[in-house]
């Protein structure tokens, strides 16, 4: 009997452990790898890293000052896409999800927003880096620094409702334009909300980049555990919706 070795297993199409969960795990660990370096720069305090965040913070802070209108504005921005109303959003979807019979769809986006969470919450205290301080600051924020909770979890969250929305779209009229304007919206909170931050003087761009590394790293890593656990079925785990429509007719 000819027995495949691991290797072989690992990089055979046809196999539902192989190819397709290799390229992810691949992918997830690349996608760390900018999150790691911005961590190591972060806690080795690098000097053109630590001069850059400074420049950019001051920048932004002089703006914010002149205009409280702006302030307003970016306020409420980084409140109606906080952590909380994104993850209800995920949740909420995910119970539409599990209504519907896509249980496995949905206990996915919801493991992936809570794992989010925690990791986001752990990093915070394991580097425990001191927020922008200014003598009349603009706004406020509690905890620690990096990475960006609002950051990562706008990545996260926009990511996750793609990949359950997407799949909607494929009998639309108008589809590519449609699934441009979806990528231009997630595209637009998971950018803004980050940027949101840094104007508002609560977070360094650091913060912000390696939340959003993190973010997308976490929803890779978690969508490669879940093609594992679907394989059998072959049912990825990109279908979102579509995966129901049989139970709902």
């Amino acid at each position: 009997m000819d027995v495949k070795t691991w290797w072989a297993r690992r990089i055979d199409r046809h196999d539902w452990l192989g190819l397709r969960l290799t390229l992810a795990a691949v992918a997830a660990a690349l996608i760390l790898i900018p999150f790691s370096m911005t961590a190591m720069l972060v806690v080795s305090r690098w000097a053109p890293l630590r001069t850059l965040d400074e420049r950019v913070a001051d920048a932004l802070y002089t703006f914010a000052r002149a205009r409280p209108g702006w302030v307003d504005a970016v306020q409420t921005w980084t409140d109606v896409f906080s952590p909380t109303p994104l993850r209800a959003t995920v949740v909420l979807l995910a119970a539409v999800l599990w209504w519907r019979g896509a249980h496995r769809v949905a206990l996915w986006a919801v493991a992936t927003i809570a794992a989010g969470g925690v990791l986001g919450l752990l990093l915070k205290i394991l580097f425990g880096r001191s927020r922008p301080e200014f003598l009349d600051p603009v706004s406020s924020a509690p905890g620690y620094s990096f990475p960006s909770g609002h950051s990562m979890t706008a990545a996260l969250a926009s990511a996750v409702l793609l990949l359950m929305l997407l799949p909607l779209t494929d009998r639309l009229p108008h589809r590519r334009l449609i699934r441009a304007a979806m990528w231009a919206a997630a595209l637009a909170v998971a950018i803004g909300t980050g940027l949101s931050r840094v104007a508002l003087g609560v977070h360094w761009m650091s913060d912000v980049l390696g939340g959003w590394t993190l973010g997308i790293a976490v929803v890779v890593a978690t969508t490669a555990a879940f093609e594992t656990w679907r394989g059998a079925a072959h049912r990825p785990v990109t279908e979102g919706l579509r995966e129901a429509e049989p139970a709902a007719r």
